[in-house]
């Protein structure tokens, strides 16, 4: 079986009873740095029983295929990163697919994860969210992945590096608009833990250089979704009418404008038939 199991994502008081005892037990520790999960055991008073091997960005192409072999070999394989649930962002998902193409079994540990400890502790609406990971370090596709967010009416999570924040919460303020609610999460459950929120504009001044002291660790940053648009009686009439000119039903066309605009089918019926 392959067991996906999250790791603290700053304090080892947060592992699991079932991550020690999966950490003396599995017969291969697969691990995206292995210092980091022999000082994890040794934090946790535990001795790591099976074969410790690295599993990262680098070697996950050749190393899948050895880790499906011990799978069929009937051996229980334990994935963990560095910190939080594997494939979120980290090495996992080419393993899990891998092992479910051969109909092997695969589970989790479930654990910490700093994507939602951040959307706990943001105040921002967490009853619909998307996740984005980190954006792409190139500017153009940058501001491009966030252009298409734009209209987004889920609240947002993003992973980014310290030295980066800055940059990137200047791009959502242009992108997103400088009012536009967010919060940065830095060092969740360490120490040093902060949770700094406000606008966007806010928040890029904040972490703005100068201060370098601000944005170091581990950074999520929260945003929240677009604000519904206000649409008028003859927009929605207009967008009924396109999807009846494209060969939709009346009935569908409302219904689908309904969904789209959040205005409830009711309203859209009666504009159309006044």
């Amino acid at each position: 079986m392959l067991i996906l199991a999250a790791t603290p994502i700053g304090n080892p008081a947060d592992a699991s009873s079932r991550l020690r005892d999966l950490l003396a037990t599995a017969d291969v520790v697969a691990a995206e740095d292995t210092r980091r999960v022999r000082r994890l055991a040794s934090d946790l008073g535990v001795e790591i029983g099976g074969r410790v091997v690295s599993y990262f960005e680098g070697n996950e192409a050749r190393r899948t295929p050895e880790l499906v072999a011990e799978l069929e070999a009937g051996r229980t394989v334990l994935l963990v990163t560095d910190a939080g649930m594997p494939s979120v962002s980290d090495p996992g998902y080419r393993l899990v697919a891998a092992a479910v193409d051969a109909g092997l079994d695969v589970t989790t540990a479930p654990g910490p994860s700093a994507a939602l400890a951040a959307l706990a502790v943001s105040g921002l609406p967490v009853d619909r969210f998307t996740f984005e990971g980190f954006l792409p370090r190139k500017t153009g596709e940058r501001d491009r992945a966030l252009a298409a967010l734009a209209d987004e009416p889920r609240t947002m999570v993003f992973f980014e590096s310290p030295h980066r924040t800055h940059e990137t919460l200047l791009a959502m303020a242009s992108a997103l608009g400088p009012d536009r609610r967010g919060a940065v999460c830095r060092e969740l459950t360490k120490t040093y833990e902060e949770v700094r929120r406000g606008t966007l504009e806010e928040l890029a001044v904040w972490a703005g250089p100068g201060d370098e002291e601000r944005v170091r660790g581990e950074i999520t940053v929260v945003v929240a979704g677009a604000p519904p648009r206000a649409y008028d009686d003859e927009t929605l009439r207009s967008m009924v009418a396109d999807r009846e000119s494209s060969g939709m039903s009346r009935k569908d066309a409302i219904a689908d404008v309904a969904r789209e605009t959040g205005v409830r089918r009711r309203s859209v019926f009666e504009l159309v038939h006044r």
